[in-house]
């Protein structure tokens, strides 16, 4: 199953129309700075997406619900990702070191016996954030979209549909994740309790 931010090789950046008002809230990461890193940190929402590549797009369509932590280490230029998806009707628990390559904005991930790459874009609003990936060009193209909460306000919505026309995907496209169907709950808070226990004992 390949994660819902776990996208494929080559930059989407070149495709944004620097002059549309619709792109113009995008900031491209590049280099990936310690404070872009601590703006990562923590949990998040997998919110929604849309993608052309048909691998992807099934994949996102099978996802109910997913949130995640980020927990980055400077020093090793990695991330280490803890994630909790529904699928199917059941909690897939994941844990997992994202590799995050500064000079180019880009973040990576091994799944399946190959590399996963993503491009960070950041929005204007310091508690959501967009990756972005192209293959080939724009037969392909596809973005996924993450906040600190399971619902997003109508300005960031809003946002993140600019982004997705801006690139030449219509809004049917989307598909949205449903924090209702979210069956991680128990799995995530047991973790939690182990979590604290480790640190009081440490």
């Amino acid at each position: 199953m390949v994660l819902p931010w776990a996208l494929a090789v080559l930059s989407l950046i070149p495709l944004l129309d620097a002059q549309s008002p619709a792109c113009a809230n995008l900031t491209a990461v590049v280099p990936i700075t310690n404070a872009t890193l601590d703006r990562l940190s923590g949990k998040w929402f997998y919110i929604g997406s849309a993608f052309r590549n048909p691998e992807y797009n099934e994949s996102a369509r099978s996802i109910q619900a997913a949130f995640f932590y980020f927990e980055p280490k400077h020093a090793e230029d990695k991330i280490i990702l803890r994630e909790y998806q529904t699928t199917g009707n059941k909690c897939i628990y994941n844990s997992s070191s994202v590799t995050v390559y500064r000079k180019n904005g880009t973040l990576s991930i091994y799944e399946s016996g190959k590399e996963h790459f993503a491009d960070l874009l950041l929005t204007k609003h310091p508690k959501t954030f967009i990756l972005s990936a192209s293959w080939n060009g724009k037969k392909n193209v596809g973005m996924s979209f993450y906040a600190d909460k399971p619902e997003v306000t109508q300005e960031q919505k809003k946002e993140f549909l600019d982004t997705i026309k801006c690139i030449g995907i219509h809004e049917s496209e989307i598909t949205y994740s449903d924090e209702k169907k979210d069956l991680c709950g128990p799995l995530h808070m047991q973790h939690e309790e182990e979590r604290k226990k480790e640190e009081e004992g440490s």
